[in-house]
Order: structure tokens, then sequence, then C-alpha cells
């Protein structure tokens, strides 16, 4: 797998409140604005998702591709491809760790594209994928803790 990209956001929630808001993956296309359907395949213990299905449209890059994932409790959350149109592979995780002003969300995340990218472009995708999703994650905990 190639290099990871890595960033992070503090939440204004507790790690419970924001592993929920992830692990509900049927209001994704409710504020994650490139994820346009969501199709849960599978559970997993505890009843999180273990398989996922994805619709996106982010401009120029559309996939569907589907996700398996591995949780620890409300720490970590941790997801590889099992296949896609335009990935060849994914791999990514969440990790939460409780800090004086809520939850500290690291987002790692690495996708290599079944067509070639220089790596610069591939880190600058990577990034931009990242930097939304955090923000609209903290949107959506923190509009929902309100």
């Amino acid at each position: 797998m190639a290099e990871q990209s890595i960033q992070t956001i503090t939440v204004d929630a507790d790690p419970a409140r924001v592993m929920a808001v992830i692990a509900d993956f049927p209001e994704y296309p409710q504020w994650a604005g490139a994820v346009k359907k969501i199709e849960v395949l599978a559970d997993g213990p505890g009843g999180r998702a273990e398989r996922v299905r994805f619709v996106i449209d982010a401009g120029i890059f559309r996939d569907t591709y589907e996700l398996a994932y591995t949780w620890a409790g409300d720490r970590k959350v941790e997801w590889r491809l099992i296949s896609g149109q335009m990935q060849k592979e994914q791999e990514g995780s969440y990790t939460l760790e409780p800090v004086a002003e809520g939850t500290e969300v690291t987002y790692a995340l690495s996708v290599e594209l079944a067509m070639p990218m220089l790596g610069m472009m591939k880190r600058k995708a990577e990034r931009m994928i990242m930097d939304t999703a955090l923000k609209d994650l903290k949107r959506r905990v923190e509009g929902d803790s309100e």
C-alpha cells in the first residue's frame, strides 16, 4: 500500500458521540458532500456495519466501491477496499482520542487509483478529501449535539 496521508481535527463531543456519527452510514448522504448513496451490505459484531457500498460524486472523481470495516469500540475504526471501479486499493482509519476540548479525530487514508496519477497530485487529492470529510464530520457531530 502506498504512503498514507494523515489529518487531525478536534470535535466538541465525546468519542462515543463522534463514533456514533461515523458508524451511521445511512445518514452520510445528508452530511458528507460527495456521498450520494450508501448501502450497508453486512453488519458485524455489535451491530456496526462490516461491509458498505458507497456511490460518490466529487466532480472529476466518481466511483462506486465497497469497503470492509473493523471496529475497536469507540476508539478506532479501520477499513479496506474490497472492490471499486476507479480504485484498486484503499486503506483508512479514524482514531478517536479524548482531549480536554472533546475528541481529537485522526483520519489516515491511502488510496491507489486504477489509473496512474502523479504522487504529488494523489496526495493533494487525499488531503482535500480528508479535509472535507473531517470538517463535514465536525459540523455534523457538533450540530447534532446542540
